[in-house]
Order: structure tokens, then sequence, then C-alpha cells
């Protein structure tokens, strides 16, 4: 590990790279809640700096295990999505919010364009360039990117269980709902509960609709990722049913591309 490369290991981003990887790359943009030291837990409490506000829950650990099974990079967030939230772009407001579902974020509020400018260059540049190096270097023909989000929302209750959302880019989730069904018994739905006049596409549109990769974008409830069983078992569903719809898109299965050093 500390040979790694600096630019797919440092305190924006981690990658984990097998030695001869199949044309996918797994993206966890949420994966860490970790903050420095020094910006102080953005005055929250460990609930807070615990909660799905933070990070998505569980969502580290699926991606893991399905990148494992897939035998594909797997690039990562390492700090906490309320420094800078690693699917937006620098100019969304919900970047650096200062509010997030029922919490403030005291050290988001009244943020200057330099404080602004350095979490840019601290956190969004640093994974962006990752996935550039990672993308150029492999050139994959699938992105999967992996998320978790609360079964409760601003009091609202969340009946769907998986999300499976696109951009305009519908080829690889078109195959994943036409078969969902042979996979899973949990209420799977298109683009919910998110959607991308939500926002939430950036990291598809940015980096995978110029290349013309596939690519979806999976919402999990945290609720069914809360345990290192229910991690496991989700991650396993996944990688069968990930495969079926890679059959259904010619997208091959097999390990031979070298990632970067």
């Amino acid at each position: 590990m500390a040979d790694r490369y600096p630019i797919l290991d440092n305190e924006a981003v981690r990658a984990s790279l097998p030695q001869s990887a199949a044309p996918i790359v797994v993206v966890c943009e949420h994966a860490s809640n970790v903050m420095p030291p020094e910006f102080s837990g953005l005055g929250l409490d460990e609930d807070a700096r615990q909660s799905h506000v933070a990070w998505d829950p569980g969502a580290l650990p699926v991606a893991q295990m399905l990148a494992t099974a897939l035998t594909a990079p797997l690039i990562a967030g390492a700090a906490s999505r309320l420094l800078f939230d690693l699917n937006r772009p620098p100019e969304a407001p919900d970047a650096m919010p200062s509010r997030s579902e029922v919490f403030d974020i005291p050290g988001n509020q009244d943020l200057s364009d330099k404080a602004r400018a350095e979490r840019v260059r601290r956190f969004h540049d640093p994974f962006g360039a990752a996935m550039v190096k990672l993308l150029d270097s492999q050139m994959p023909q699938l992105m999967i990117t992996m998320h978790s989000f609360t079964p409760t929302y601003n009091g609202q209750t969340r009946e769907v269980e998986i999300g499976v959302l696109h951009d305009e880019d519908s080829r690889f989730a078109d195959a994943m709902l036409a078969c969902a069904a042979d996979h899973t018994a949990h209420v799977v739905r298109r683009n919910d509960p998110y959607g991308p006049e939500h926002g939430v596409t950036h990291t598809l549109k940015k980096h995978a609709l110029p290349r013309g990769i596939h690519n979806v974008m999976i919402e999990v409830r945290n609720d069914l990722i809360a345990t290192a069983d229910q991690q496991a078992a989700m991650a396993k569903m996944m990688t069968g049913w990930m495969r079926a719809a890679m059959t259904a898109c010619d997208i091959p299965q097999e390990g031979g591309t070298q990632c970067p050093a």
C-alpha cells in the first residue's frame, strides 16, 4: 500500500487495484465520514458525524466485496461528504452544505470564497484526478457507483429498498431492471429515491457519459446493509445481478487490463 501512487491514495481518495482487472470500475464517493482534525468535526456532535448526512453507511463494504467479486478496481472517497460531496460539482450548493436534512452544519456556514476554493483543492480535485488516472489507464466498459440511503428522510418513510439510477444513458440500468426479479425480492425502482433532477448523477455525467461507458448508480437502503452479514449477502446478490446485466450488454467479465502501479 505504501508504494502506491500518491494520486490514488491520499486524504481525499483511496483506490484498491487488482493485479489484472476486468473492464469495470466500482466507485464509492461517500465511503467515509473522516474529517481531518483541523475541521473540528464541522461543529457536529458524534451522532451527526456517524449519521447518513456525513457518509453512506454500509456502502463501502458492499462496494469492496462487489469489486473483489468482479475483479474490478475500486475508487472511494476518503473524507466526509460534508467537507466536499464528491458526487457534486464545486458550484453546487450542496457540495458543501450548510444544512443537511435535519442537521445544521456549523462548519459549513458562511464559508468564504477562499475557504470553499481550498475545499475544492483538497478534496474535489484529487478525487477527480484519481478518476481520470484510473479511467485513462484501464479504459473500462462499465462504471458502477455504490451508495446507501436512509429509510426515513425528513419524516417520510421510503418504501423503495434498492434504487437503480441513471442519467441519459440508461443501457445498463435497463438491463438490470429487466432481470431484477430473477435476482432479488427487494423493492427495486428506477431513479428512486433520487434521480437526475436531484443532481446525484454527477459522477456518471462527468466521467462515464463522455467516454461512452456503460454506467449505473446503485442506492441501497442502509437498514438492509447495517451488519457484516447483510453487507455480504447484498454484495453476493448484486454480483450475480450485475453479471447478468453485463451479459445482456455484452460487457466482458474476465480480468486482463493492468491497473496503474
